[in-house]
């Protein structure tokens, strides 16, 4: 008998092991301090050499371990979420191409090496979004790409200023970047801007929905957008005490705010789980910008688990009731998917730090961190806020899919027997409720000094059962109450579009630039350069040669102008 194994198995089973590899050896480099720097010599001139470099501590290692992790688990999702997808082959090898360019840009210590991984992150992310070949795919890739794309200009600007110090290995020098690189921590903080989607830059997240849902399990938990979170954590030497922190720190609560509001008012299975990513990203960035790289890390590696999960397990119910993603159209599928649902639930009490779970730990200690900071008041109000509307949305999603009856009553095999799917899980599903105690006594042996008033400390439980209890109030009025939405008709569309920012970041803009760019095409390119340009230029160099040519044909008609024009010419000068 002979033993048919699929790519997707393989891909599985080496990721799986080389997750253990990087786990163990970046525990054994945090316990003993120990940085590993692998170079490569590519070529040798003179006295210049081009040296390729990777360096191996314990937070690459790390993180790299949990991209190992969750791109196995979702390569072997993928067998059969993309069943009979006649491209699947090469989905597969787009997605592994996805994780090698994440890889590099993870194991990086030099800005133009993390250059060719950010870039890869870009490029494999728009091959992925428009992998559907339709006009919404289309746009969508567009604008991802675009918006990354203002980023990697900033990182190929740092690029050019990182000449002064003789070396592009920014990883040696961060430390001792004074007030005098401004524009250069700058450049990094707008590049990390753009990957990670922060105010203004936040439409094309949503957006990047329209690619297959394991690619969103993958993209949303430890690869494109949290190369940003990762490239800040690797500058936060660069950018203690500088004033970029204060500005970045504002940025990023706002982002967490908008998105946690928008996605109250969002009905798109999937856009939801998004703005939850993009809520957990500016708590990522701003704990950063408080100083705390240490909680930042934290809480994307415990981030990662249980949102691969979430999406997952929302890659289950869609499949399973008809490719529908509105939640409206969903309800009571506890009955009908229990496991898929546990798993979902579990994920969703994780991400509104249910305690003990992973994100109870991270998310926690950050928010106790940042009421112990000097921040402002408004700061401090967009942290509370977006904490209640975290646990708002996910209580309003839970019951919404949950409970109730189900609304689809023409679909009847709805159900979780899909064994590959379920079986994908496992490892996310235990990461989402062991995961975050691990990291904890992993990353933190001696436990941080948390020093609050019981009204400071209590403040954080006070919001979050005051947003599951709105939560829960959204799910009763959607059931037996008139639309309250219309009676605050503007306030809603604006909060569910994530401010205009779509609108701002698309139409507006791009019909601008479209119209003066067709105007200066008309008057230029198609105009006088026509003329005076290269194209005029052709034009009469090929009449000056055709002319040329004719005289040189032999004809006797020529001759005999020429012999008329002589004589003329001699007479005129006689006279």
């Amino acid at each position: 008998m002979i033993w048919k194994i699929s790519m997707s198995e393989i891909s599985m089973v080496y990721l799986g092991l080389m997750s253990v590899y990087c786990g163990v050896s970046g525990v054994l480099k945090l316990n003993l301090d120990f940085v590993d720097v692998v170079e490569w010599e590519l070529m040798s001139m003179n006295s210049s050499t081009i040296v390729f470099t990777l360096v191996l501590d314990w937070v690459s290692l790390l993180f790299l371990c949990f991209v190992f992790l969750i791109s196995g688990s979702v390569l072997y999702y993928s067998k059969s979420y993309m069943y009979g997808d006649k491209n699947f082959n090469r989905f597969m090898y787009v997605v592994l191409l996805f994780v090698v360019s994440m890889s590099l840009m993870v194991l990086s210590p030099n800005l133009i090496s993390i250059l060719l991984g950010w870039d890869g992150l870009g490029l494999v992310s728009y091959a992925l979004v428009i992998y559907y070949q339709n006009e919404k795919s289309a746009n969508a890739g567009m604008l991802t790409i675009l918006s990354n794309r203002i980023g990697d200009v900033a990182i190929l600007l740092g690029i050019g200023l990182l000449v002064q110090l003789g070396s592009w290995d920014f990883f040696m020098y961060s430390s001792y970047m004074n007030d005098d690189w401004i524009l250069f921590k700058f450049l990094m903080v707008l590049a990390a801007m753009t990957k990670s989607a922060q105010i203004p830059f936040s439409a094309w997240l949503p957006a990047a929905m329209a690619a297959p849902t394991p690619v969103s399990a993958l993209v949303h938990s430890s690869t494109l957008v949290t190369a940003g979170v990762y490239l800040m954590i690797r500058f936060s030497s660069a950018l203690e005490g500088s004033m970029i922190q204060k500005w970045l720190l504002f940025i990023s609560c706002l982002t967490m705010f908008m998105a946690g509001l928008g996605a109250n008012f969002e009905y798109d299975l999937k856009k939801i789980i998004a703005l939850s990513t993009l809520s957990q990203l500016g708590v990522m960035i701003s704990i950063l910008s408080l100083g705390y790289s240490d909680l930042a890390f934290f809480h994307l590696l415990s981030h990662a688990l249980f949102k691969a999960l979430l999406f997952m397990c929302a890659g289950v119910v869609i499949h399973s009731v008809g490719d529908y993603q509105d939640i409206r159209c969903m309800g009571g599928l506890v009955n009908y998917m229990p496991l898929t649902i546990s798993y979902m639930t579990v994920a969703n009490l994780a991400l509104c730090g249910f305690p003990f779970l992973a994100g109870f730990y991270s998310k926690d200690l950050i928010l106790e961190v940042a009421f112990m900071s000097w921040i402002n008041f408004i700061a401090l109000f967009m942290y509370i806020m977006a904490t209640g509307l975290t646990v708002m949305y996910t209580l309003r999603l839970m019951f919404y899919v949950l409970s109730g009856t189900f609304n689809i009553s023409s679909l009847s095999n709805v159900s979780d027997e899909d064994y590959i799917m379920s079986s994908s899980m496992i490892m996310l599903g235990m990461g989402a409720v062991f995961g975050g105690s691990i990291l904890a006594w992993i990353l933190f042996p001696e436990p941080y000094m948390i020093c609050m008033s019981n009204f400071m400390k209590g403040l954080t439980f006070l919001i979050s059962m005051l947003g599951g209890v709105i939560g829960y109030m959204y799910n009763v009025m959607s059931v037996s109450y008139k639309l309250m939405s219309l009676t605050f008709y503007k306030f809603v569309v604006m909060s569910g579009s994530m401010w205009f920012m779509p609108l701002l970041s698309c139409m507006k803009n791009s019909k601008v630039v479209l119209e003066s760019g067709g105007s200066i095409m008309m008057v230029s390119d198609k105009g006088w350069y026509e003329y005076f340009g290269g194209q005029g230029m052709y034009y009469m160099i090929s009449k000056v040669f055709f002319n040329l040519n004719y005289l040189h044909m032999s004809s006797l008609k020529v001759f005999m102008k020429m012999f008329v024009v002589s004589v003329l010419v001699m007479l005129f000068m006689y006279i």
